[in-house]
């Protein structure tokens, strides 16, 4: 290893500097942190270690990833969880309320946040005890650049430490998944460089407007001790308990029942159960009719909509939706449950097929 190119401004009793990542399965915070774990070690000369948490079903439930860097001359020997990070990335502001996300945050932590809103309003969401709050749009950037929310907030968390350079973000990016992915390196570039470029800052003092949040792990109503018998979930869908909204990059699709001839190719292509079919009546005759989707159930992938043969289903950018969608979808019969685990996450999310940039 090299010697680091910047000494770290900050260290831990341990001598660790530490960053922590809250996120949704499917934004993309666990490559995030391999990322982060091989620049420091690679790239900065650092002794670094990283390593995520996350249950069976990753995607739509919350995700966790924990980096350490340390002096080169320095053995990690540590494996448990980032519990009062330096460096905290927020992937999904909305995640606050549900998870203690800023537990472990105090006057010497940088929360970077993934949000339109300002960074007093911010704080009032997230309760913030003190520290330095960062919010960055990662979600339009993303958008716009046809990159992934991960690269946005990558750049916004690169400048919010101070002290980690761009051009070596970059680079990382470069060598570990360009040669990959290479028609996707020009957005996650221009990700990286717009998140580093457009975020507003603030301190906040201890001011007593709210109490600092001490850390704890989350426990789930099912572990090993009272899961299904060998673990298997026997519902229908294997997300019945999640609202799958928080998995968008900010697309949906939209649904126009008068144009639809209710073929069934969306059923048909959907991963995830999403279309509601019932007994009714198309032009005159029985017919199984298309009542539409179930959003909480839609990961976005819009398959439906490259599928659709009438242009009854279209893209739309959610936000201009967001408040309608939930009211006039329809529910899955088969997956109802009295409650939906983070029902209110809001837009945001990654798809696993690149049908979007066909439609966009």
């Amino acid at each position: 290893m090299g010697t680091p190119q910047t000494a770290l401004p900050i260290t831990n009793q341990y001598g660790f500097y530490e960053i922590r990542m809250e996120s949704i399965g499917g934004l993309g915070a666990n490559l995030s942190g391999k990322i982060l774990g091989e620049l420091g070690a690679l790239y900065l000369g650092y002794n670094s270690s990283n390593f995520a948490s996350y249950g069976s079903e990753k995607k739509g439930t919350p995700v966790k990833s924990f980096i350490r860097w340390c002096d080169p001359t320095q053995e990690i020997r540590m494996n448990s969880p980032v519990e009062k990070p330096h460096l905290l990335g927020l992937f999904h502001e909305r995640l606050a309320g549900k998870v203690p996300v800023m537990a472990g945050v105090d006057k010497d932590s940088i929360v970077v946040v993934n949000t339109e809103l300002g960074v007093d309003e911010m704080r009032d969401r997230l309760k913030m005890h003190a520290g330095t709050l960062v919010c960055v749009d990662a979600l339009n950037i993303a958008i716009e650049a046809k990159t992934r929310i991960n690269m946005v907030m990558l750049g916004a968390m690169a400048k919010a430490s101070g002290f980690i350079p761009l051009e070596t973000l970059k680079q990382v990016v470069i060598d570990t998944i360009g040669d990959r992915y290479p028609k996707a390196l020009p957005g996650n570039l221009e990700g990286l460089e717009r998140g580093y470029a457009e975020t507003q800052s603030k301190f906040f003092e201890d001011d007593g407007k709210y109490p600092y949040q001490e850390y704890t792990e989350v426990k789930r109503e099912w572990g090993y001790d009272n899961a299904p018998i060998g673990g298997v979930n026997p519902h229908f869908g294997s997300m019945i308990s999640n609202d799958l909204t928080a998995t968008r990059e900010g697309f949906i699709p939209v649904f126009k029942k008068e144009a639809c001839i209710n073929c069934g190719m969306c059923d048909t292509t959907c991963p995830d159960m999403v279309y509601q079919f019932v007994m009714g009546e198309y032009k005159g005759k029985p017919s199984m009719v298309n009542l539409g989707p179930d959003y909480h159930h839609c990961k976005g992938c819009l398959r439906c909509v490259e599928a659709c043969p009438t242009d009854a289903l279209t893209v739309g950018i959610e936000r201009e939706h967001e408040d309608t969608i939930l009211k006039v979808h329809v529910r899955n019969k088969d997956l109802i449950v009295d409650k939906m685990d983070f029902e209110d996450a809001g837009v945001s999310g990654w798809v696993d097929s690149e049908s979007i940039y066909n439609k966009i």
